[in-house]
C-alpha cells in the first residue's frame, strides 16, 4: 500500500472520531503495552544487533520510559481530556468560559536512532493518548530495530489509526511532501532544519527534539565524588550517544587534578570494556571515523584507545581543551569527554551565554548563591543541579529544547498538550445583556465602555 494511500485513510478514519472517545484511546494503549511485553525479546535482540545494548540498559533507558508513559496516561486521561473552567471577564456575562483540548489530527513522528524505542514510541503514546491518528517512521541507521518497530506495529494495529513506515530518507522526503497536522522530530539541529522547512510549506506545526552542546559545571564547592560517579554513568550510558549526555566539563582549577583522577577511577570501576555488556558499541563506521578525529593524542588524560572492528571507542578524557579545539565545535554524540578549567564561576557562565542554548546544562555544587546564578543566567531545554539526565525520568517536568537545540516540549501532560490544539469556547446567556456593544452609538456608550475595557 503506497505511504499516500494510508496518510488518506488516516485522515478520513480521524474525520470519523472514533479516536475522541476516551474507550478507544485507552484500548489502544492498552493494546500498545501487551505487544511491546508479548515482543520484549524481539526487541532486546534488534537493539543488541544494531550496537550491542544490553537488556539491562535497553530495558532502563528505553522500555520502561515507554510503559510508564502508558501507565502515566491510562491513569490521567480522564483529567487531562477534561475541559478546564476559566474565569469570564466582565465584558462577557453572563457567560462561562472553557478551554477544550482535542486532537489535532493525523501526526508524522520521524525517530532517532539513539534511543530507538523510546523516541519514536514515547511520542505515538502521547500522541495517540491525545486522539490522534499517527504514522511513524523510525530511524533507519539503527535497522534491526527499524524492522522489530514495524513489525510489531503494522502487525497489530490498524493502518488507517497507526503505521510505522520502513525506509531512509528518499522515503522521508516523500512523508514531508505530504500534510500532517503535526510534524515531531527528534535528530540533530541540522536535520531539524530540514523538516522545519519542509513543514513551512503547509503550514504544519512541529515539535522538534535536537541537541547541542550540554555543559557540565563543577565548582570547588561540589561534592566531587559524588559527581564523578554521576558524571561518569551519564557520560558514557550508550557510548555517549545520549542528546543530553554532559558534553563537555568545566571545572574549577582548584580542584580539577583531584577530580580527573575521581573520573578516572569510576570509568575503570564501571568497566567500560570492549565486551562488557556495561557499555554500548558505535552505531556505524561513519560516527567511529567522525568520532576518532576529534580525539587529540596529545591531550589525551585516559583512555584513546579503539577498534574499528567492533565499532568500540574507551571512555576518553581530554585536558587542556580549549574553546577553539575541533572537540569543542559541535556536539560530540559519543564516548569524548573533553574538560576546561575556570577559575571566575560568573565568566564561565558568560562563556557559555556566547555558544548555542543546550538542550541540557548541569551544576554540582553546594553553594546556594551559584545555583541561583545557573538557574538564572544560563537558557537551556532542561538540567539537573548535583545530577546529569535524571530529569528525564520525571514525567512532571516537560523535556524539550530551546533555540537551536529545539522547539517544544514533552513527557507527561506536555506530551498530551504537544498533540492537542486548545480551544477556547466562551457560552453566553440569552438574556441579561446590555445593548452598550450595539450602535447606535454615542458618547455616553463610549465612556461606559472605556470604563470596561
Amino acid at each position: 500500500m503506497e505511504i499516500q494511500e494510508i496518510v488518506s485513510k488516516q485522515k478520513e478514519f480521524f474525520k470519523t472520531q472514533q479516536t475522541k472517545n476516551l474507550r478507544f484511546r485507552k484500548m489502544y494503549l492498552e493494546k500498545l503495552r501487551d505487544v511491546i511485553l508479548q515482543n520484549e525479546n524481539l526487541l532486546y535482540e534488534a537493539i543488541e544487533k544494531d550496537f550491542g545494548k544490553s537488556k539491562f540498559d535497553t530495558f532502563t533507558t528505553e522500555i520502561s520510559f515507554i510503559l510508564n508513559d502508558i501507565k502515566y496516561y491510562l491513569n490521567n486521561l480522564k483529567s487531562l481530556s477534561k475541559p478546564k473552567k476559566v474565569r469570564t471577564n466582565i465584558i462577557n456575562q453572563i457567560g462561562k468560559s472553557r478551554i477544550c483540548s482535542e486532537p489535532l489530527g493525523n501526526i508524522l513522528i520521524i525517530g532517532a536512532w539513539n534511543y530507538p524505542y523510546q523516541l519514536s514510541l514515547s511520542p505515538i503514546v502521547a500522541a495517540l493518548a491525545a486522539g490522534n491518528c499517527c504514522i511513524v517512521k523510525p530511524s533507519e541507521i539503527a535497522e534491526n530495530t527499524m524492522k522489530a518497530m514495524v513489525k510489531i506495529i503494522n502487525e497489530n494495529f490498524p493502518s488507517e489509526y497507526l503505521y510505522a513506515y520502513e525506509g531512509g530518507i528518499n522515503e522521508t522526503t516523500e512523508l514531508l511532501k505530504l500534510k500532517f497536522d503535526k510534524i515531531f522530530f527528534t535528530g540533530s539541529t541540522k536535520v531539524g532544519k530540514i523538516i522545519y522547512e519542509a513543514a513551512a510549506k503547509n503550514l504544519t506545526p512541529v515539535t522538534l527534539e535536537l541537541g547541542g552542546k550540554s555543559p557540565a559545571i563543577i565548582t570547588k564547592e561540589a561534592n566531587l565524588e559524588v559527581a564523578a560517579k554521576r558524571i561518569v554513568w551519564g557520560k558514557f550510558l550508550n557510548a555517549g550517544q545520549t542528546c543530553v549526555a554532559p558534553d563537555y566539563l568545566l571545572v574549577e582549577e582548584s580542584v580539577q587534578e583531584q577530580f580527573l583522577e575521581m573520573l578516572r577511577k569510576y570509568i575503570q570501576e564501571f568497566k567500560y570494556e570492549i565486551n562488557s555488556e556495561n557499555y554500548t558499541r558505535i552505531i556505524n563506521s561513519k560516527n567511529f571515523e567522525r568520532l576518532t578525529k576529534l580525539i587529540n593524542k596529545d591531550k589525551i588524560y585516559f583512555g584513546g584507545n579503539s577498534d574499528q572492528e567492533k565499532l568500540y571507542i574507551e571512555p576518553t578524557i581530554l585536558t587542556n581543551v580549549n574553546w577553539n579545539d575541533d572537540v569543542m565545535q559541535d556536539e560530540i554524540f559519543g564516548p569524548i569527554l573533553p574538560v576546561i578549567s575556570f577559575t571566575n564561576f560568573n565568566l564561565v557562565l558568560n562563556e557559555i551565554l556566547e555558544h548555542e542554548k543546550p538542550l541540557a546544562a548541569y551544576l554540582f555544587t553546594q553553594n546556594s548563591e551559584e545555583k541561583e546564578m545557573f538557574k538564572n543566567k544560563l537558557s537551556f531545554g532542561g538540567g539537573c543541579i548535583n545530577d546529569v539526565m535524571m530529569h528525564l525520568g520525571n514525567e512532571n517536568l516537560p523535556f524539550g529544547g530551546v533555540g537551536n537545540s529545539g522547539i517544544g516540549n514533552y513527557h507527561g501532560k506536555f506530551g498530551f498538550e504537544t498533540f492537542s490544539h486548545q480551544k477556547a469556547v466562551l457560552e453566553k446567556a440569552t438574556w441579561g445583556e446590555p445593548n452598550i456593544k450595539y450602535p447606535p452609538y454615542s458618547e455616553k456608550k463610549l465612556s461606559w465602555i472605556k470604563r470596561f475595557l
